[in-house]
């Protein structure tokens, strides 16, 4: 996906749930971890050792999810990101991987011996998590419908989906560290005391990303237009340099924000994403909400790069896990099934409703730029999504349906390596008779789209399938105890 999207596996000294007959769940803000032995001192569920099954089946779902809005995207693209205001079926994506994590931090340091030594460990995973994301989004790796790989050192993306997910992952796990007070939770009251100061430097990131956003000035500016755009779609262009006109403050528009403007002083225009969103609104393509040929007089600011995992967005991205963190808690803390999903309810719609009223009172939603409101509304309902799926699978026991969404959460790193970043795609592509257009990969598609008589049809027939053969092949890990970590 190529501005959404997430992942970390890590270990730690304690497993979060037992169950002998599965691999364990850590720090995994996609994936799970191989067996690990009893320790006594897991959370246990209806006096019960039971993995928490529908955490697997949440990053499974969103796994799927993402394939799905990727992939299909291009084709039907009201379920692809929003190019700018509002929100589709791709921009949860994103939250929910964050989300993910935030609950697993929880789970992994309930109990911590050394804070030195876990801090060290988070520190590590985070620098391979960041490097992954390098590896798999910084542009070497070129995508399905390219046979090519390698990236100009000087043009590389620095940040992207995985890299972001670090930094919320580093943020709520220090927090967990070193900010949770030692009391006996034995009451509502001593919970929200152990976790004060949590919320509190939750709430730091929260002020800082909002007076950066609201009140840093935004000069002109100006970038250097491809020069692969410049010939072809940008004959109304009289430069390969082009302006933009700011002198703002507070704007929210894509071509004068602070994000945009604190990524092109901090990275350099050249290492952000060079193909967002906002090419796909109607001032920027004719062929709105899908990419297309800019119309006349289309604005200067049209083929400027903007990353949408941005620094300053990725504060208030943290939080997200922060959220996730909390419903952790809960886990850890209240052992009886039916509270865990009334307090996971009763956190998730005032979330909800927050959102919404944030949005009426003129914060729009937004994912390049990670708003209030789209944080609220997103972090509301990934909780939601988990509480169904927890009552579904943990509570009333119904498993079977959600088998391979569970397996595709417990191997999720290597289905992402793979399907998601369509480094197999690309692979199975290299395999061609005669022509790289004659491959196996887009000849079933063509068939799918020919028998259905639709292109929307026969690739989203083609996607689905996509993510059956993804959800056999974690079943197949999964039964050979093969799993993927960092």
């Amino acid at each position: 996906m190529s501005s959404s999207s997430f992942i970390v596996v890590a270990q730690d000294e304690t497993p979060l749930l037992q169950n002998l007959s599965a691999c364990r769940d850590e720090v995994g803000i996609v994936a799970s971890s191989p067996p690990a032995e009893q320790d006594g001192s897991t959370p246990k569920s209806s006096g019960s050792n039971q993995r928490l099954v529908s955490l697997d089946v949440f990053r499974g779902l969103t796994v799927a999810l993402m394939i799905l809005v990727d992939d299909a995207g291009g084709a039907i693209p009201s379920v692809n990101h929003s190019p700018w205001f509002g929100v589709t079926l791709a921009d949860f994506v994103m939250p929910f991987f964050l989300f993910g994590v935030g609950v697993s931090i929880g789970l992994v340091f309930k109990k911590i011996s050394s804070r030195s030594t876990s801090t060290k460990k988070v520190i590590m995973r985070t620098s391979k998590l960041f490097l992954l994301g390098l590896v798999l989004q910084g542009g070497y790796f070129h995508g399905r419908h390219s046979l090519t790989y390698g990236v100009d050192v000087g043009k590389i993306r620095w940040l992207g989906v995985l890299q972001r997910i670090s930094i919320g992952y580093l943020m709520a796990s220090i927090a967990e560290i070193w900010l949770v007070k030692d009391n006996v939770v034995d009451s509502t009251v001593a919970f929200a005391r152990k976790y004060y100061n949590q919320w509190i430097f939750a709430t730091i990131l929260c002020s800082l990303y909002i007076c950066l956003l609201y009140g840093l000035y935004v000069p002109d500016w100006k970038y250097e237009v491809p020069i692969t755009n410049a010939t072809s779609s940008m004959s109304g262009y009289t430069s390969s340099t082009q302006n933009v006109n700011c002198g703002v403050r507070g704007s929210l528009k894509p071509s004068c924000n602070a994000v945009g403007f604190i990524d092109r002083f901090l990275l350099g225009e050249h290492h952000l994403y060079q193909h967002p969103v906002y090419r796909r609104t109607k001032e920027c393509s004719v062929n709105s909400p899908d990419y297309g040929p800019l119309p006349p007089n289309s604005p200067v600011w049209c083929l400027a790069p903007f990353d949408p995992e941005g620094v300053l967005s990725s504060l208030m991205a943290a939080l997200t896990c922060f959220v996730g963190l909390h419903y952790g808690h809960i886990i850890v803390h209240f052992k009886e099934q039916k509270q865990r999903v009334f307090l996971w309810s009763l956190s998730s719609f005032p979330l909800l409703i927050s959102g919404f009223v944030l949005e009426m009172l003129g914060i729009p939603l937004c994912k390049p730029l990670y708003t209030l409101s789209y944080m609220c509304i997103t972090a509301g309902a990934s909780g939601l999504l988990l509480t169904i799926i927890f009552y579904i699978v943990d509570v009333k026991n119904i498993r079977k349906p959600m088998l391979l969404f569970q397996w595709m959460g417990m191997n999720a790193l290597i289905i992402y390596a793979l399907g998601a970043c369509e480094l197999f795609a690309a692979a199975v592509k290299g395999f061609y008779w005669r022509s790289p257009e004659n491959n196996l990969v887009d000849f079933t598609e063509l068939v799918l789209q020919a028998v259905l008589h639709s292109k929307k049809w026969g690739t989203l027939v083609f996607v689905m399938l996509e993510i059956l053969f993804w959800g056999i092949v974690a079943g197949f890990l999964h039964k050979k105890g093969i799993y993927l970590r960092l």
